[in-house]
């Protein structure tokens, strides 16, 4: 996993990091291999996370097809928005 730093803003590096191995679910494993996991429980794990994976890929499918509506996507708000700048006209100085 790559991350580029750019203007020395280590801050905003480490934040996208943390969201890559959020989506990639690093934290997930990790705190999953922090202790022991008996073999049937590892056994009925797998088969939940088989059975997810399914049911979601069955479900963009019958989406893509038109069987049932898309869900309705939210505006996403929490974005911070830098303010615009003023923009005023230049012209020559007057003394």
């Amino acid at each position: 996993m790559q991350v580029l730093v750019r203007d020395n803003n280590v801050e905003q590096a480490l934040r996208v990091l943390k969201k890559k191995m959020q989506r990639e679910g690093v934290f997930r494993e990790m705190k999953r291999a922090s202790f022991y996991e008996k073999p049937s429980e590892r056994a009925a794990r797998e088969k939940s996370e088989a059975i997810r994976r399914a049911r979601k890929l069955a479900r963009k499918q019958a989406i893509r097809e038109g069987l049932i509506a898309a869900p309705i996507k939210k505006p996403n708000d929490r974005r911070r928005t830098r303010p615009l700048p003023s923009v005023t006209p230049t012209g020559p100085k007057q003394p």
